[in-house]
């Protein structure tokens, strides 16, 4: 690390945040933020405590990040039960964990031989109802996490990176798996192929604007979009098929806006809902980019994270970028989570 990035990292440490005024400027928040984050280069042994610990963080001002529940190497994603946001569910190397309480303590829901979830997703007109993406395939909790059931009959190779959750029908479930995407229309009884693909779908996106639209990013076959709630795919123009892409995400407050990020690719967006493709990669300080997020709360700020550096943060859409916090991390998901009602 150079010296001036060391200097800023001792400032950012003393001032307890990022600086530059966000605190002054910044909206009401609505939205927390939660990382899912390896810092192991800086700590060492998985298990020991230290200042630098990997696992979850959360921000509730953007500036400043704690550390929640354990210290391990490998969270991979978190998301929230609809009706009370405080009950959080994590996707670890141990299975899925759910905390009732924020953070503060948490369960392992999964047996010895559900691991490693990529994907966690509720089902938000059955909530109830959970799904977890696995290394071997598909689990399904019917009762809150209580109890699981293997369901991926039908899809060959069962490598499951990314799941997501038609958001206008019960049990409407698009998986992205290492040979393709999958939809099931019956709650992941069976399912069928509607996109071949080379190697995995590592993310997956309903459009916010549109529930008809969806977004799904690839290892070898670039980025895939649907018109027709995931029935049918095309490939995306301008988006490069020869690096693994990451994740994409579509902007909360602007249906012109996409990200996309990857490794090699750095990040890119589209202001005009995907026709064109510009490369927003300069002011990172490299191309291998783990996680790109878009703010719900701030019109225009980007978050990406570059392999085994800070998180970066960009509020004019990528067109610049600072560090805000971490080193010599891998981020592996950014999510925001809404705030409980006071």
């Amino acid at each position: 690390m150079s010296a001036a990035r060391r200097l800023f990292f001792a400032a950012l440490v003393l001032a307890g945040g990022a600086g530059r005024g966000d605190a002054a400027a910044a909206p009401e928040w609505k939205h927390d933020l939660y990382v899912c984050a390896n810092l192991s280069g800086q700590s060492g042994v998985m298990g020991r405590p230290g200042a630098a610990r990997s696992g979850l963080y959360r921000s509730s001002d953007r500036q400043t990040f704690e550390h929640l529940g354990p210290h391990h190497i490998r969270m991979f994603t978190v998301t929230y039960d609809p009706r009370e946001v405080t009950t959080l569910y994590l996707g670890a190397l141990d299975g899925v964990l759910r905390t009732r309480d924020g953070g503060r303590s948490w369960r392992i829901l999964t047996s010895w031989d559900m691991t490693e979830p990529h994907a966690v997703a509720f089902d938000r007109l059955a909530p109830d109802h959970i799904y977890a993406g696995l290394p071997d395939g598909i689990a399904v909790s019917p009762d809150g996490g209580q109890t699981w059931m293997r369901r991926h009959a039908g899809i060959r190779r069962a490598y499951t990176q990314t799941v997501t959750i038609d958001r206008t029908q019960a049990g409407r479930v698009l998986a992205g798996t290492e040979k393709g995407i999958f939809l099931s229309e019956d709650g992941a009884r069976t399912w069928r192929l509607v996109q071949a693909t080379d190697k995995v779908t590592y993310d997956l996106r309903q459009s916010p604007h549109d529930a008809a639209k969806f977004f799904a990013v690839t290892s070898s076959d670039g980025a895939l979009w649907s018109d027709d709630a995931g029935r049918s795919w095309r490939r995306v123009a301008g988006i490069p098929a020869d690096r693994t892409l990451h994740n994409g995400e579509f902007d909360p407050a602007d249906a012109r806006r996409l990200v996309v990020c990857g490794w090699g690719r750095g990040v890119m967006v589209s202001e005009d809902s995907g026709r064109t493709w510009l490369d927003r990669t300069a002011g990172l300080p490299n191309r291998e980019v783990w996680s790109v997020a878009i703010d719900p709360d701030r019109p225009g700020r980007l978050y990406a994270a570059p392999f085994l550096e800070a998180l970066y943060v960009s509020d004019d859409f990528g067109r610049s970028w600072r560090p805000l916090f971490f080193e010599n991390a891998i981020v592996f998901s950014l999510t925001f989570v809404p705030r409980a009602a006071p």
